[in-house]
């Protein structure tokens, strides 16, 4: 087919396990990475990514929009935001974010995310 490329987030091309609160399943698309990542209930990044990446707020800039469930997202400086399914959202790196509630958080990501919960 030419000039159309076709991936199916349930054919990643990799997986990643968030530390047994999740994983994101990437897939490589016009030269781009886009993951779709599952979070569950009780997941914040600081616990369950920050030690597989040896680091303490998350560097990594999202773009994405939220299909189910509740995050909350807190900046460095303090600034702290919600979003819910059917919002886009940008976020800067420098940040912590936890799952609110008790639905599991899917979030497609179109950001920055080619080394995103990678092991260093």
């Amino acid at each position: 087919m030419g000039g159309i490329e076709l991936k199916n987030f349930d054919r990643p091309d990799e997986s990643r396990e968030f530390a047994g609160k999740g994983r994101m399943d990437l897939v490589q698309v016009a030269g781009k990475t886009v993951g779709r990542a599952h979070f569950e209930p009780g997941w914040r990044w600081t616990v369950n990514i920050g030690p597989i990446v040896g680091a303490d707020a998350c560097e990594t800039s999202h773009l994405g929009y939220c299909v189910s469930g509740t995050m909350r997202v807190t900046m460095k400086d303090g600034t702290v935001q919600d979003f819910t399914a059917g919002d886009l959202v940008a976020i800067q790196p420098g940040h912590d974010a936890e799952v609110v509630g008790d639905e599991p958080v899917v979030f497609v990501d179109f950001g920055e995310i080619t080394e995103y919960a990678k092991p260093r």
